[in-house]
């Protein structure tokens, strides 16, 4: 998660909203992909950190199934993401904030609990959520 929250500083340094988000293999521990929030620098609205990291991480291992990797994200996944990593069969989430307005995991769609659902994650939530949600409120205090 530290990795993430670094990730999400380098967003905020580049004016994306502050989202980090790093897939693991729990079973050496290596890093396998990363990525931060780019949707304004790459002109895409699914630019999310959780989406570019999954991306990536296809690209890397050569398949689309990324069954058995943790991802760490500073953020509530949206049901966008939520629904990403679903397809991605991804083993485990942790993320740190929680996202009553926009998140869809424990917020929202909560799309891991929906019966259509096909693949659900392990979710650990509150991860470090201060120090990411003090990213947030700071990035967009500042905005304002």
């Amino acid at each position: 998660m530290r990795i993430a929250l670094g990730l999400a500083q380098d967003a905020a340094d580049a004016g994306e909203a502050p989202i980090g988000a790093v897939l693991v293999d729990p079973a050496t521990g290596a890093v396998v992909a990363s990525a931060h929030n780019a949707p304004i620098a790459r002109h895409d609205p699914t630019a999310h950190a959780e989406i570019l990291a999954l991306r990536a991480a296809g690209e890397a291992l050569g398949n689309y199934r990324l069954t058995g990797l943790t991802l760490y994200v500073t953020l509530e996944p949206c049901a966008m993401c939520a629904g990403a990593i679903s397809h991605a069969r991804i083993g485990r989430v942790v993320f740190g904030a929680p996202d009553p307005k926009g998140g869809g995991v424990l917020h929202g769609a909560r799309v891991f609990d929906q019966p259509t659902c096909h693949w659900r994650p392990e979710v650990v939530s509150g991860v470090l959520a201060e120090e990411g949600g003090n990213l947030l409120r700071n990035f967009f205090r500042a905005r304002r």
